[in-house]
């Protein structure tokens, strides 16, 4: 019996959007989403709120009048990424086609979908703090030690409370930095619950901020993403840019980051179906990005390996 191709679709969709969500170490960014009107395609609306301070109160006259603006702001998101694979007719049949192909599509997505998802999401916070005020949040030339490190995360946390953020904040921090971290801390490093995608997990903190241990090939202040046509590219996927800085930590407001990933609609052709070869075809489309408001672009603080450019 003929499997329900869209059905299946369907289920994969939900499945693969879950995996990315929860794998992802920049998951957490996405519940910032909540309030993005998104109707499918590329588009997004992300609101935008503007208040008037506190004024004098007059006995006689009252209050004096105040002004909300709410308005949404249209953005697209700019990533738009794929792939087409096959799944040969005599490799798999009808009944166990579900079950490879899931798997197959799991390791997909966690091996190639959720880094590049990664590395560019952070590669666009560690730039939007290079550029702010020429580099007033960003810390350069600094190689993690274990007399120093925690000194120059607490100035990076200070930073940004001294910019009036008083919330959650977050510390993506590569594995040699955490090293030293933990050296330095040795027996003491406290931690604290972090949720993302559902799952609560115990990571390590420092005054309180999670720290979520990222690999140094996702902490880039650019990436370079491969067509997967071109000479050179077949492989797809992503590389560091040709310019950019690796970060050793990104320390945020928990709210700064408003992430949007989704997967379009997957199609799936049976082998009767498919035109182009006797097997299974399945078409994967993503769509994300990542955006900073304006009136937040002071809230992210990178502390860099490498010097700063002359």
């Amino acid at each position: 019996m003929p499997i329900n191709t869209l059905q299946t679709a369907t289920i994969f969709m939900q499945q693969l959007d879950l995996v990315a969500i929860q794998s992802a170490l920049t998951g957490w960014m996405d519940a910032n989403a909540g309030q993005v009107k998104y109707n499918g395609g590329a588009e997004v609306k992300i609101p935008k709120m503007a208040l008037q301070g506190m004024a004098n109160y007059d006995r006689n006259n009252g209050y004096t009048k105040g002004a909300i603006a709410l308005e949404y702001e249209t953005r697209k998101m700019t990533q738009d990424r794929g792939r087409l694979f096959t799944l040969d007719a005599m490799d798999v049949d009808e009944t166990n086609f579900v079950a490879t192909a899931s798997r197959a599509m799991g390791e997909f997505t966690r091996e190639f979908v959720v880094p590049e998802i990664d590395a560019y999401r952070l590669s666009k916070l560690i730039s939007t703090a290079m550029d702010f005020e020429d580099g007033k949040n960003a810390v350069y030339g600094y190689v993690p030690e274990e007399k120093t490190i925690l000194k120059e995360i607490k100035k990076g946390i200070a930073a940004i409370r001294d910019a009036g953020y008083n919330g959650k904040l977050i510390i993506h921090m590569t594995s040699a930095a955490k090293l030293e971290l933990e050296m330095a801390l040795s027996g003491k490093i406290t931690s604290v619950s972090f949720s993302q995608g559902g799952i609560d997990t115990e990571v390590p903190a420092v005054d309180k901020c999670p720290i979520i241990e990222t690999p140094q090939n996702r902490m880039y202040s650019a990436i370079t993403l491969y067509d997967g046509e071109s000479e050179g590219q077949e492989e797809g996927g992503y590389v560091k840019g040709s310019t950019a800085k690796e970060a050793n930590f990104i320390i945020l407001p928990q709210i700064t980051p408003i992430a949007i990933t989704k997967q379009d609609v997957m199609r799936i052709f049976d082998p009767l179906t498919n035109q182009k070869a006797n097997g299974w075809q399945m078409d994967y489309r993503r769509f994300h990005d990542l955006w900073i408001l304006d009136n937040k672009q002071n809230s992210i603080y990178v502390n860099l390996k490498d010097a700063k450019d002359e």
